[in-house]
């Protein structure tokens, strides 16, 4: 499997690096935002501006095809120039192009948020049902357009959906080389990255405490509008390249999967671009290797490859579904690891107390040995016995004077707290008891004293039974 691996990626050509580049530029120009828009708890926004605009994308596309027609009629006519006039020229055009796309998608994006605004004071919805019922529409109302339109400019829905990463080396700066996706998804990290860097005190404080900011003098509500322009523009660079599946994906899953990584905010904002580079670059290997290497094994011949786009989008979601499991904070490993611990140490600490009150009742020493039940107590007990806790006997197992210490510990836990209940609770025996068994695991030194404290440093329990000192 791996040198059918390796033999796929052996094709790998400039092409695909420059694919690979742009997606990644793309990937990042968005995470950043959209680490934002995720601590605001504002999430949803991220992926409605990602459908809303694309009515007005539609219209400023079209509206910019016909004037770029309109200029190659013009420079058929005219000499090519110098190499350096056509470079300056075509970035004159790129910028050019931008801009007319990003009005139409702020024009679209306005829309969208009266819209809402009508919908949620008039039908008197929430503001989530309501920007639901509005980005839906007007998505539907973009892709309409498109297939109304599309015979006038080259623009399809399937290019909506998964964008042009595979021809985007085709469409190069005049005498660079470079495309334009990467210009424009480059330029676009650039500025993001910028303004996170010169507002990133506003930013954090608006986001975090907006009471305190607008005390300050600071408009939360205008950083708020800010941030939404950002990502609007942000949207519009990385549309045309790589569609509305990997926008959307790349706005919230790389900072979602960062967020699982880390609590601080400046590793955050570092992590989330890197995680969505990751997964862009992983997702063209993949696009070019996975889909061959599976679909033969099932016996599906003749597909060998994916769209880089949508594979991009799967494997950030597959590194996000791999942060929810390995992480090493709150995993779902690490969940299960601890809940494994703590099973261990309470089957320990009841070994512990179980032998401590066997000595209690000073019984006969020739009582046989009472095996662990469970796994867990299993581990226990092989524990306690490398460390030197407990020493088994002949016919039983017995407490070290390590062991004792410990064991006289939790079972002055176990009674303080039988104690605490019997004179707030009127409750019978064994359910002093019952509680007793699971809270005596959970009781530090600390609360022991306060526990001590409150009931006068009693030295008998409910039940009669003598409440061990404490441990010095």
């Amino acid at each position: 499997m791996i040198a059918e691996f390796l033999q796929l990626l052996s094709g790998w050509q400039g092409l695909d690096t420059w694919i690979a580049i742009t997606g990644a530029l793309a990937a990042m120009a968005c995470a950043l935002p959209g680490t934002w828009l995720l601590l605001r708890r504002q999430s949803l926004l991220g992926d409605a501006l990602s459908h809303a605009v694309l009515p007005g994308i539609v219209v400023a596309f079209l509206g910019m095809n016909w004037l770029e027609q309109s200029d190659r009629a013009v420079i058929g006519h005219a000499d090519q120039g110098t190499v350096a006039t056509s470079v300056t020229g075509d970035l004159a055009r790129v910028a050019r192009r931008q801009t007319v796309l990003f009005v139409g998608a702020a024009i679209s994006g306005i829309v969208a948020a009266l819209l809402t605004e009508l919908i949620q004071r008039w039908g008197r919805l929430e503001r989530s049902a309501a920007l639901g019922v509005v980005f839906t529409s007007m998505f539907a109302l973009g892709l309409l357009l498109i297939r109304l339109f599309a015979s006038r400019a080259h623009i399809d829905a399937d290019c909506v959906l998964y964008g042009n990463l595979e021809t985007t080396a085709f469409d190069t700066l005049a005498g660079t080389g470079i495309p334009r996706g990467a210009i424009v998804n480059a330029a676009m990290l650039l500025m993001n990255g910028l303004l996170v860097l010169v507002f990133f005190k506003e930013l954090r404080l608006a986001t975090f405490d907006a009471e305190l900011a607008e005390s300050q003098g600071l408009r939360a509500g205008w950083v708020s509008l800010a941030l939404m322009t950002v990502t609007a523009a942000t949207v519009v660079a990385a549309f045309e390249s790589v569609g509305a599946i990997l926008v959307i994906a790349m706005l919230i899953v790389p900072a979602a999967t960062a967020r699982l990584l880390t609590n601080r905010l400046s590793l955050l904002l570092v992590l989330a671009p890197l995680i969505a580079a990751v997964g862009a670059v992983l997702g063209h290997v993949g696009a070019l290797t996975l889909p061959s290497m599976i679909c033969s094994r099932i016996g599906l011949r003749g597909i060998d490859d994916a769209s880089t786009a949508g594979m991009m989008a799967v494997t950030t979601g597959v590194l996000f579904l791999f942060a929810v499991i390995a992480n090493p904070q709150q995993g779902l490993v690490r969940g299960l690891f601890d809940q494994l611990r703590l099973q261990v140490r309470i089957a320990r600490e009841d070994l512990l107390g179980r032998l401590y009150r066997r000595e209690e009742l000073e019984r006969v020493p020739d009582m046989k040995r009472e095996l662990p039940r469970t796994w867990a107590a299993w581990i226990a007990r092989r524990r306690l016995l490398r460390k030197g806790l407990i020493q088994s006997g002949t016919l039983r197992d017995e407490l070290t004077d390590a062991g004792r210490r410990l064991a006289q510990d939790i079972v002055r836990s176990h009674r303080l707290w039988e104690s605490y209940m019997a004179r707030h609770f009127d409750l019978p025996g064994e359910q002093l008891h019952a509680t007793a068994e699971r809270v005596e695991h959970f009781l530090d030194p600390a609360l022991q004293a306060k526990l001590a404290e409150e009931l006068n440093q009693p030295s008998i329990d409910p039940h009669g039974k003598s409440i061990p000192p404490v441990v010095e």
